[in-house]
């Protein structure tokens, strides 16, 4: 096999595994609408070990042209730090909520993987990878089932649309001793209405969810008032 042969293959399998790993976990962020999504994981994974084949070879340069010893972790340490403002754009606030942290940690672990893919690590790379993956889809279903479940709650009310009628539930949840954790609104199911959404976590034992739909059934002008699965 030819030198440039040789050089050909160590410098393409490197980018090819980084896009292949860094799409797969960007196709399951794509897939769950969040910011970040298949091509943004991709040309961060990709970028990443991009950079560290030219640290590696900025390395080897020096040697080479007798420049001293090098650092071939340089280069690296600013993906590393740098890509934090990438994930910072993809975190947002959503009422008293916040989302996008999860996506801006894979954002910073995905181009972990693309250095570790750049540097020749390829079995580390793709068990990374890996594991991002069923942190992402594995681990997100048993929080959702035995974590979430048991202590937040999503009640959808629909209201007459009059003023003071979001801070008039807002005063009855917290007399019930729920925690309001977000809050969203829509239009109603009939003319005149709004749908308020409200997510809660209950606190007090003695008082269960029954009991505090029944608490905003008994308020004037709530026409119904049902839990979102």
């Amino acid at each position: 096999m030819s030198a440039f042969l040789q050089h050909l293959i160590h410098s393409q399998v490197p980018l090819a595994l980084a896009a292949l790993l860094g799409g797969i976990v960007g196709f399951e962020r794509e897939t769950a609408n969040r910011p970040a999504g298949l091509r943004t994981h991709v040309l961060v994974c990709v970028g990443a070990a991009l950079a560290m084949q030219v640290s590696l070879y900025m390395y080897d340069l020096s040697l080479q042209r007798g420049f001293g010893n090098g650092d071939p972790g340089r280069i690296a340490a600013q993906v590393v730090s740098g890509i934090g403002f990438l994930g910072a754009g993809t975190i947002m606030r959503e009422g008293l909520s916040i989302r996008g942290l999860t996506t801006a940690a894979s954002l910073w672990v995905v181009a972990g993987v693309g250095l570790a893919a750049g540097a020749g690590m390829f079995m580390e790379a793709t068990v990374a990878a890996v594991m991002m993956l069923v942190t992402l889809t594995v681990l997100s279903e048993v929080e959702r089932r035995f974590i979430k479940a048991g202590h937040h709650h999503a009640l959808a009310v629909a209201v007459t649309d009059t003023a003071g009628r979001l801070g008039m539930l807002a005063s009855v949840i917290g007399r019930s001793d729920a925690n309001i954790k977000n809050v969203q609104m829509r239009g109603g199911p009939v003319p005149g209405s709004v749908e308020i959404t409200f997510f809660v976590k209950m606190t007090n034992p003695r008082v269960g969810l029954n009991d505090l739909i029944a608490e905003l059934l008994a308020v004037d002008g709530v026409m119904s008032v049902t839990e979102v699965e």
